[in-house]
């Protein structure tokens, strides 16, 4: 593997900056106390051209790779702000890039890659579910040249600023099928005809991340909406996983390398007792901790990212990235909340909002437990522990 990034790579990451640069530390602040959606954040990067770089030529798209999308969004968080607001348009519209049929491709890949259609939201996580997806109750029964949906979601992010949604439904009740993940299926529910029959409710949380309860009533979704073949969406979905994995993963390191270039600063600069606090081991060693272990999940992430686009299944690489991403970023973030001290808590230095963000990553999108009893039993052969 080549550790040096192309004259291209390096071209990206510079640009990103630049577009970041202009979305400084009081927009994100304003943000992040009106709980508001970074729309003009997310315009600047659809303009840019940086959520379709997925998506090929032949459909509008930059036709690039999962090492320059990952270059991406650790780039944007690497800059203080929060690509969560816009990354899963990265990523849901490779269910129909994959399993689509030609007509859907050419039907909305290409409004997607414009920025004429938003796909933002994705409806998998149910209430009573959770993470054991194949318990979704959520239906879609047969109408004619329609399905009926009814049931609901949570956890449902971007709803109000998507166009499209990506929707998991049963299409055979768990009941009926002889393997659990059959009877699933996907289909893309298009929100601008929809809005009447799902019934919303926005989630406060502890960062600014739009998430909302949703609630289908007797929802009208065309049969030609359906997603490859009816009751094969679980292994669509499946399949998308390690691109959300590496996706993610990249965001997790951006926050953790800002705590690190923003406490390791603060320390140099900061005096007390005649001296930086750097100098003294209690702050610089965890700093430098957390570095270590940055670099090291940053590396396990570009394999992973290498193996996508060579065309692979990195599931191992993925999931173990995502692991150690999110564990090294609370570690930098807990670092760099030492580091200040009690100036972490103020809202001036944004540690606390990035404070408040390196938390969810240890359960979303995937529980670390998940992870590690998904390399325990499938990597290591170990007993089934769930």
């Amino acid at each position: 593997m080549d550790f040096q990034f192309t004259e291209d790579q390096v071209a990206i990451k510079g640009a990103v900056e630049d577009l970041c640069a202009r979305f400084g530390e009081d927009y994100w602040k304003e943000k992040d106390a009106k709980a508001a959606y970074p729309e003009e954040f997310v315009d600047a990067l659809q303009r840019a051209g940086w959520l379709s770089i997925l998506i090929p030529e032949a459909y509008g798209g930059g036709g690039l790779g999962m090492v320059e999308a990952a270059l991406v969004l650790e780039t944007i968080n690497r800059s203080g702000g929060t690509a969560v607001s816009a990354h899963a348009q990265m990523y849901t519209m490779g269910t129909v890039l994959r399993h689509g049929s030609e007509e859907q491709k050419r039907r909305y890949l290409p409004k997607i890659a414009s920025g004429e259609l938003r796909l933002q939201a994705f409806g998998v996580t149910e209430p009573d579910a959770g993470t054991d997806t194949t318990r979704i109750r959520t239906s879609a029964v047969r109408d004619g040249d329609e399905y009926v949906v009814n049931g609901g979601k949570i956890f449902t992010s971007r709803f109000q600023h998507s166009d499209m949604m990506l929707l998991l439904v049963r299409t055979t009740p768990y009941e009926a099928v002889r393997k659990k993940t059959d009877g699933i299926s996907t289909l893309l529910v298009d929100l601008r005809e929809a809005r009447d029959q799902i019934e919303v409710r926005p989630i406060r949380t502890m960062q600014n991340h739009e998430t909302n309860q949703l609630f289908f009533n007797d929802l009208r979704v065309p049969a030609e909406n359906l997603i490859g073949e009816e009751g094969k969406g679980f292994r669509y979905i499946l399949s998308g996983m390690n691109a959300e994995r590496i996706l993610t993963c990249s965001e997790m390191l951006g926050d953790g390398f800002w705590f690190v270039d923003k406490a390791s600063k603060y320390a140099s600069e900061r005096v007390v007792f005649g001296r930086p606090i750097g100098m003294n081991q209690g702050v610089q060693f965890p700093i430098a901790q957390a570095y270590a272990q940055l670099e090291a999940a940053a590396v396990l992430r570009w394999k992973a990212a290498v193996m996508f686009d060579d065309g692979l299944q990195p599931a191992f690489e993925a999931n173990a990235a995502k692991l150690l991403a999110s564990q090294s970023s609370w570690a930098a973030a807990n670092a760099a909340m030492d580091a200040f001290g009690g100036y972490g808590m103020t809202v001036e230095y944004g540690i606390e909002r990035k404070f408040r963000e390196a938390r969810l990553p240890l359960v979303a999108p995937i529980s670390n437990n998940l992870v590690l009893a998904y390399i325990g039993q499938n990597v290591l052969g170990m007993p089934k522990s769930y």
